[in-house]
């Protein structure tokens, strides 16, 4: 007779569980010295007993020992272009949403649906010929319009957003905006993740930190590095964002990716070089603004 499979009771089933999301700045900063709080918990009683003394005595041996924490600073204008930008993202998909459910109404009342590339206006301009006839299609015209208003309100949200963010932009007096493909959004989202750029002391701490810098995988007389997939990805959408104008609009930029591509490496690997290459680029010019700023302060 077959026995029946074990089952764990009062255990979770083993298996891969779900990353924690990230979380906001605060967290960030707090989050590696809490990680080893919980190591020297460990290695000092040998288990992993977690009680609010043992907390406050094993942070406070980490925070003794170890120099090379972040310190907590105050809040600054880094703050500010972070919160603008985390409200941009969250009004941009909040509007593809809206659009794509409004694509999805039109597609039902219209016989041969709308276009790709829809706008509001392009929107308005098809929902005049609307002429429902029974009581169902009336009703997804009166969504269809409320849809619509929603897609311009949110339109001028996003307008004003990135107005103010050009605003709080121009008072950091950025070169960042200089570098090809990097624009207002992507250069405030730079200057609100990195925040003191003084923090990182060299473009190789400043890669691994945008996850731009592959990791050492060598074993023995084995020489290898493979992927970073970790490492503010934020960060590493920007660059890979820029690495894309830049390959597409041509320059330097592109020059470097096809010097990697005729060197044999496949499109995906020259794009990573190019990316990794932009993050030093990126990393100098904010060094670039840090001197300039304590120049004139003084």
């Amino acid at each position: 007779m077959a026995r029946a499979p074990f089952r764990h009771r009062g255990r979770p089933r083993p298996g891969p569980h779900p990353r924690p999301a990230a979380g906001r700045r605060g967290r960030e900063r707090g989050g590696r010295a809490l990680h080893l709080s919980a190591r020297a918990r460990l290695l000092a009683t040998g288990g992993n007993r977690k009680t609010d003394a043992n907390d406050a005595r094993h942070v406070a041996q980490v925070a003794l020992f170890r120099h090379d924490l972040r310190a907590v600073e105050p809040e600054d204008q880094t703050t500010i272009l972070r919160l603008l930008t985390e409200r941009h993202d969250d009004l941009v998909h909040e509007r593809t949403r809206v659009l794509n459910r409004l694509h999805a109404v039109l597609r039902d009342l219209l016989p041969c649906g709308v276009p790709t590339g829809l706008s509001a206006d392009k929107a308005a301009v098809a929902m005049k010929g609307i002429r429902p006839v029974t009581a169902t299609d009336a009703c997804r015209r009166d969504i269809a319009r409320d849809l619509l208003a929603d897609l311009r309100r949110l339109d001028r949200q996003v307008k004003d957003s990135e107005a103010e963010m050009r605003d709080a932009l121009a008072v950091t007096r950025t070169g960042l905006t200089t570098l090809p493909g990097l624009g207002t959004v992507l250069a405030a989202k730079v200057i609100g993740h990195v925040g003191d750029v003084s923090r990182f002391p060299t473009e190789h701490h400043f890669a691994s930190y945008t996850g731009s810098a592959p990791l050492d995988a060598s074993s023995g007389n084995n020489v290898r590095h493979r992927l970073n997939t970790g490492g503010n990805r934020a960060l590493n959408s920007v660059l890979h964002i820029i690495a894309v104008c830049q390959v597409r609009d041509g320059g330097r930029g592109q020059e470097y990716y096809l010097r990697k591509i005729a060197e044999g490496k496949t499109p995906a690997e020259a794009r990573r070089a190019l990316k990794r290459r932009l993050s030093n680029v990126v990393y100098r010019i904010m060094k670039r603004d840090q001197r300039n700023h304590l120049a004139r302060a003084a």
